[in-house]
């Protein structure tokens, strides 16, 4: 141990440790900076972010959440066995992966996160190009600009995630402009 070291607590040596190796600290026991605590912040921002129960559609207690973190320990994604959930800011907001999309989808009935378009955008938008706002048929009353959106069609499948550029009253009204960059379309 170093003198620098000397000041530090053992917990967060070690978790720095860990970080610089380049080891995933989200299942180290020697690591109380992370862990459990960690994933539970992290739920507390899913619901802030997105609304009360997000932290658990998105990251349920009973499963086994990969965080991949920098190399000073802040999480930047969180992966699952079906794919990128989120990734993690460093203005301390998600940015939604299809597979989190799907998630809130599941977990929150209509019109909650979403903006919907027909028939005539869903191609498109399924190839990740954007949504624009002459195509969108219905939406969250409360989206803002700037907001993590589900882009769904009106059947309901999930046809992209992306942020919101305008908001739901701008989507409805405008005739041109686009609403909704599309981050990730679904392909399948």
């Amino acid at each position: 141990m170093s003198d620098e070291d000397a000041g530090r607590s053992t917990a967060t040596v070690a978790a720095e440790s860990a970080a610089d190796s380049g080891v995933d600290d989200a299942h180290d026991p020697a690591s109380n900076t992370t862990g459990d605590r960690g994933i539970d912040e992290l739920r507390t921002v899913a619901d802030y972010q997105f609304g009360a129960g997000a932290g658990n559609a998105l990251f349920p207690p009973d499963e086994d959440i990969d965080i991949h973190r920098s190399s000073s320990g802040r999480p930047r994604q969180l992966v699952a066995a079906e794919g990128r959930l989120v990734s993690y800011g460093v203005d301390g907001r998600f940015t939604l992966g299809v597979a989190g999309g799907r998630r809130l989808a599941a977990a929150f009935e209509a019109p909650r996160c979403r903006v919907v378009v027909g028939d005539e955008s869903e191609p498109f938008v399924r190839e990740g190009k954007n949504a624009f706002a002459k195509f969108v048929t219905d939406v969250d009353p409360e989206i803002r600009p700037g907001d993590e959106v589900l882009v769904v069609h009106a059947r309901g499948d999930l046809l992209a995630v992306g942020r919101a550029e305008l908001s739901a009253d701008g989507m409805a009204d405008f005739d041109s402009g686009m609403a909704v960059k599309v981050r990730e379309g679904v392909d399948d």
